[in-house]
């Protein structure tokens, strides 16, 4: 007999997030990148599925064999925040629109973001956003894209000419270097609370995709660390190292995020003072707390104070729970 209570519901609210994952979203025909290839099964593929039958191996049992757990559903929540986030602040800058207009259905709910800045349309340059279609997600937060604030904050100073995002490529790859750099934090904090084999895989996942954009990102900018950003004639790595320190402050918990030049005691193994990677000594990667996210998020260092990329607070369960407001119309209550 199905329970009444409010819990049995996240176990399939979240499987269902998990299978319209798999489905992906695709682009209307006037955004598809026209180097892409005719579709054909590539020859590697061919020779292992040579008539579509299917994967020829399982893979292994999981340890703990419950797809999800109800309190998996709230951490997963909270990080769509940034995915939106994310998801928008590519798709303006290689389409030149958002989601409304290439993927209508996929917020379900909640305003288009306020823009300080007018985005650019450039070529695709296969940014990807990995946002899904989700039933269970929580409504699209009202949000601003990269405000002239955060290098302002940064600095100590108000720049002159204000920073554009879009303005050029080594503008963009510091706008980038601004926010996909703390989902990562935010994967690895969020993996010891959910227990779930099928949420594990999901946020590994994710988790696997935001790692491979920061290195992009940053491998990137290392390569032009020395170069001046015009007008300012501030280098690239003084750019990173400043957004970074900012952002230690604002998490509020030591040292949490690198630049591209490190003292070498915070260095891998205290040997070198360059690092592609954010890591800590052990070169592993730093865990934050949706607390500490959201401080930063807001830019003011308190995740009871809305402000910066979130003017009206993040949503979910644990977003709202600090704010004492309640749930959107698309948030679920689960514990």
């Amino acid at each position: 007999m199905a329970s009444s209570s409010p819990h049995a519901a996240a176990p399939f609210l979240l499987l269902l997030l998990l299978q319209l994952c798999s489905w992906g979203v695709a682009l209307p025909d006037q955004f598809v990148d026209p180097t892409c290839p005719q579709q054909r099964l590539p020859a590697a593929l061919a020779t292992v599925l040579p008539n579509y039958g299917g994967p020829v191996c399982k893979p292994p049992a999981p340890h703990v064999p419950v797809a999800v757990f109800p309190y998996d559903v709230d951490p997963v929540q909270f990080a769509l925040n940034l995915e939106y986030n994310e998801a928008e602040f590519f798709l303006h800058g290689a389409y030149g629109q958002g989601l409304d207009q290439i993927a209508p259905g996929m917020a379900m709910g909640g305003p288009p973001p306020e823009f300080a800045l007018q985005a650019r349309s450039w070529p695709h340059q296969g940014y990807q956003a990995h946002g899904r279609r989700d039933s269970s997600a929580a409504d699209r937060p009202q949000r601003r894209q990269l405000r002239q604030g955060v290098m302002d904050q940064a600095f100590g100073y108000r720049l002159n000419p204000p920073f554009d995002p879009y303005a050029n490529s080594l503008n963009f790859l510091l706008a980038c270097y601004v926010i996909p750099y703390l989902g990562i934090n935010g994967y690895v904090g969020t993996n010891p609370m959910i227990d779930g084999y099928k949420t594990k895989e999901l946020v590994a996942g994710l988790l696997g995709v935001e790692a491979g954009q920061d290195a992009v990102f940053r491998a990137l900018l290392f390569e032009r660390r020395g170069e001046a950003v015009p007008p300012y004639n501030i280098t690239v790595a003084e750019f990173t190292d400043r957004v970074s320190a900012l952002r230690n402050r604002l998490g509020r918990c030591g040292v949490k995020d690198e630049g591209l030049t490190v003292p070498r005691e915070l260095g891998a193994e205290g040997a070198i003072c360059t690092n592609v990677l954010s890591a800590d000594r052990d070169s592993l990667s730093y865990a934050r707390t949706p607390a500490q996210l959201l401080g930063i998020l807001y830019l003011t260092s308190d995740e009871r104070k809305p402000g910066g990329f979130y003017p009206e607070g993040a949503n979910g369960k644990i977003a709202r729970s600090f704010l004492g407001k309640p749930l959107g119309a698309n948030e679920s209550p689960t514990n």
